[in-house]
């Protein structure tokens, strides 16, 4: 009679011993225990089709569980798909003056603590300087997105009370988050005016009402509409604010403080225009064109913006020192002018075209035949200048097992490259990669071509 090969597999013990310097108690054990059990149960399953494995490729094998349940799931890739804000890969990446900033920051620093008096200070004053010279406000305060900036706003001064927004702009923004939804979780009544893609001044000043607290303006900052269209400028809008004593709330959203037309693309409203055409409150994201880390910050007159640092929301949408650290740094490179070199988001849109059709035939190489170089284009993302890109050159890889094969191996390594499919071809954009990281992507494509023959 054939015995069962599965009573032959070695004991968790017996493996565990294999574990060369594993504690003989403690997490670290319970840990590589847990991760045996695993093995050997993968073993047990495929014994009677498979030659018995060794103790030592068991051993191996629970090194690698182990090895995998203690890597982070959050890691850093490269980022060759050609968009910019990516917002699956955390929108702009920060600059090297930022991260400084975070480093510096992580150990004790005086973030609630005032260095003159030796009492308790605000970390809500260590940002307000470096927004009031970045867009020209009066104060400034930060929340932990723009979301719960907007909702905050729309809380402390319209709850209870009309706020008016055009139909056009009541708009779904991202994962879910829609304008007239927040407008009632605020505890403030959405009133719409005009109509899908025609809404004038007019139609504001005849809505308002002794029960109005403000007009909302939305920027539709990830899609368009063309054609018949028609909407009122920031200074109508303040105008009929001003006459009827209301308020003007201006959400931009991607929170640009340049005139993008430098960089080859459209013109994106800036918070400085906003400010000085009158807004009372401008609000935008930290992470988006601005190219920082995840915020949202309200710019705009000093007695407004104290009446929310005053208000318990924002202590519970209060940033930590990471972030306010890094946000003081991204917004100091623009009152430097020193963006275009400073804040990745501006500097890879300044790059060459020639460097970059150098760079991406080096990437084509790396593949043979199965690469070529390609025209095509990078797009900004992240919700921010809806279809505005600039041109670009790409390395378009082909693989025998399809595009889509081809990109799962990429993401695969040890150092992910993420790339975009197009036209049945793995497209890597050198735009959004640092030079530094050109030899990741090149040792990737010729290890991806070569382990699976490509």
């Amino acid at each position: 009679m054939t015995s069962d090969p599965r009573r032959n597999l070695p004991s968790v013990d017996a493996i565990l011993v294999a574990l060369p310097g594993l504690p003989v108690s403690g997490p670290e054990r319970t840990l590589a225990a847990e991760a045996a059990r695993e093995v050997l149960g993968e073993a047990r399953k495929s014994a009677l089709a498979e030659a018995r494995p060794s103790l030592q490729e068991l051993a191996s094998r629970t090194r690698m569980v182990i090895e995998r349940r203690l890597a982070p799931s959050l890691v850093r890739v490269v980022n060759a798909s050609g968009v910019i804000l990516q917002t699956n890969l955390g929108r702009a990446p920060l600059g090297r003056a930022a991260l400084e900033a975070m480093a510096e920051a992580g150990a004790y620093s005086n973030l609630e603590f005032d260095l003159g008096t030796g009492m308790r200070g605000s970390r809500h004053e260590h940002l307000r300087d470096m927004i009031r010279r970045a867009t020209g406000a009066e104060d400034g305060l930060v929340a932990n997105n723009n979301a719960a900036a907007l909702f905050m706003v729309l809380q402390v001064f319209g709850q209870g009370r009309e706020v008016i927004v055009s139909r056009g702009q009541a708009v779904e923004i991202g994962g879910g988050f829609r304008i007239p939804d927040v407008l009632r979780q605020s505890g403030a009544r959405l009133v719409e005016v005009g109509t899908t893609n025609r809404t004038y001044a007019s139609d504001y000043e005849a809505a308002i009402t002794a029960d109005t607290a403000a007009i909302l303006r939305v920027h539709t900052s990830n899609f368009q509409v063309v054609g018949f269209t028609a909407e009122p400028t920031v200074g109508e809008l303040v105008e009929v604010a001003r006459q009827r004593g209301v308020l003007l709330i201006d959400d931009l959203g991607s929170g640009c403080l340049v005139e993008t037309r430098a960089y080859g693309l459209a013109h994106e409203p800036t918070v400085q225009e906003s400010l000085s055409a009158g807004s009372d409150l401008a609000l935008f994201s930290g992470d988006k064109l601005l190219g920082g880390p995840q915020s949202g910050i309200i710019a705009g007159r000093s007695e407004l913006v104290a009446e929310l640092r005053r208000h318990p929301l924002a202590r519970a949408l209060r940033v930590d020192k990471l972030t306010i650290a890094a946000l003081n740094a991204t917004l100091m490179q623009y009152v430097l002018g020193r963006q275009d070199s400073a804040i990745p988001v501006w500097e890879m849109l300044r790059r060459e075209p020639a460097s970059l059709r150098r760079r991406a035939r080096r990437w084509a190489r790396s593949a043979g035949e199965r690469g070529v170089v390609v025209r095509s284009r990078t797009m900004v993302g992240g919700g921010s200048l809806p279809g505005q890109g600039v041109e670009t050159w790409c390395a378009a890889i082909t693989h025998a097992d399809g595009a889509d094969g081809l990109a799962r191996r990429l993401r695969e390594r040890q150092a992910p490259v993420i790339g975009r499919i197009e036209n049945g071809a793995v497209l890597l954009d050198p735009r959004t990669v640092e030079p530094a990281d050109d030899r990741l992507v090149d040792e990737a494509v010729s290890a991806v071509l070569s382990d699976s023959g490509g």
